[in-house]
């Protein structure tokens, strides 16, 4: 039987994993693995929602084992090191506890496909102190670490005897990540004080957002930028635009015209990539970006039974532009090598890839929600803000439920998650 391996279980591979398990694995067509570094897996765009702690992973999260009980796969929890193209497997580091002790010892695991699809991680741009000292929201675990200090620092600030001390948070970049982590903080600020400090207040917290491009959300059309700027600004959030860093230290940043920007806590968000051991193993054709370059039909260029999706993908449209690192971009990638690998299982054409932008969304904590829908559809975007742009990008998220669950699986699930919202505590303190 035939093996297929996806590395890596986000947004879009998780999807694509439980769409090849359901066609292929079930029928007994093909034995269907995938491999992750971590045990639980959370909708990226919801990282910086597991950092401020307003929901948890074990609730809104999917447990890798249990999910491929259910969908008839195979989990293996390990971080990919190598891989042998010529004798089709991928190596794998061995797995130890918490205390460094050896689980299991290095393990190989044979392919006949193999699908790349490992994310992204932050991109920090060899800024000296940054490894250092800055939190990065770019995996389950770094959010969750951002979490567990942000928690010590509220209680710090609550048990003070001096009013006038705050808590200053600095953020690098003025992407999605940063500007929707800067509004969910004000509001955790104020949620705090009926969870038992009731000294902490938004007043008591200042937050900083420092892009070093000329506006913030530089992606997005500048309707949307200016308007999510507005209501950051109504929060009190400072915005420094054309702020670019050089450096930082355990007091805060420094950048290059010379502004010292003291914080507490840093958080870098200021650019993404491909990890680097993917430029490291010397195998595949990277770009800057260091993402593995592939055909028309996902394939990379050095292997047509290896695939790539997601951010770890490199696909040049027809326009020169990359496709951009989103969980649409994902989705779409996904579908599509689903397609091709089922059709090179019954040896008929393979569908080429096309990137449909539908828009964009910043959803700013419970104050605002702003997009543009219809990127790809007609000329021009049609800019959307309020109770409609928040719909829309809930229903983007039951989507994802929907490809990762199934339908009755999906609602029963987003059901739960409703009221555990309504009955359930509105703030992770552990």
């Amino acid at each position: 039987m035939k093996k297929i391996v996806v590395v890596g279980g986000g947004a879009g591979g998780l999807e694509l994993v439980t769409h090849l398990s359901h066609k292929l694995g079930r029928k007994g067509e093909a034995e269907v693995i995938l491999v992750d570094r971590s045990q639980t897996h959370v909708w990226k765009p919801l990282l910086h929602e597991v950092a401020a702690g307003v929901i948890d992973k074990n609730s809104d999260g999917v447990d890798y084992r249990m999910h491929a009980v259910r969908h008839k796969y195979q989990f293996q929890l390990g971080n990919m090191r190598q891989l042998d193209k010529d004798k089709k497997q991928i190596i794998l580091d061995p797995l130890n506890d918490r205390d460094g002790k050896e689980i299991l010892p290095e393990r190989t695991i044979d392919y006949d496909y193999l699908i790349m699809a490992l994310g992204s991680v932050c991109n920090d741009f060899g800024t000296p102190g940054v490894a250092e000292y800055c939190y990065k929201l770019d995996s389950l675990a770094g959010a969750e670490r951002f979490h567990r200090a942000l928690l010590n620092q509220l209680l710090r600030i609550n048990q003070s005897c001096t009013a006038q001390d705050m808590l200053h948070v600095a953020i690098v970049g003025g992407g999605a990540t940063g500007t929707e982590l800067a509004a969910q903080l004000h509001h955790i600020a104020n949620l705090a004080r009926a969870y038992g400090m009731p000294e902490m207040s938004a007043k008591r917290l200042k937050v900083s957002i420092i892009e070093a491009g000329p506006r913030i959300l530089p992606a997005l059309p500048e309707k949307i930028a200016a308007s999510a700027k507005n209501a950051l600004l109504k929060l009190g959030v400072e915005v420094l635009e054309g702020a670019m860093v050089s450096e930082a230290t355990e007091k805060g940043f420094k950048t290059k015209d010379g502004q010292e920007i003291d914080a507490d806590l840093m958080v870098w968000s200021a650019g993404v990539k491909a990890p680097d051991f993917l430029v490291d193993m010397g195998i595949f054709e990277t770009n800057r970006a260091n993402q593995i370059l592939v055909n028309e039909y996902l394939q990379s260029t050095i292997d047509n039974h290896i695939f790539a999706i997601g951010d770890c993908c490199g696909f040049k449209q027809k326009n020169g532009n990359w496709v951009p690192p989103r969980a649409q971009s994902a989705h779409q990638m996904a579908t599509t090598a689903g397609e091709n690998i089922i059709a090179m299982f019954r040896d008929k054409p393979l569908k080429e890839y096309e990137y449909k932008d539908y828009g964009s969304l910043v959803h700013l904590s419970k104050y605002s929600t702003v997009g543009s829908l219809m990127g790809a559809l007609s000329n021009s975007s049609m800019f959307i803000e309020g109770r409609l742009a928040r719909l829309v990008y809930i229903s983007l998220y039951n989507m994802h439920q929907f490809a990762v669950h199934g339908w009755f699986k999906g609602t029963m699930t987003l059901m739960s998650r409703k009221v555990g919202n309504i009955v359930g505590h509105k703030l992770k303190l552990h």
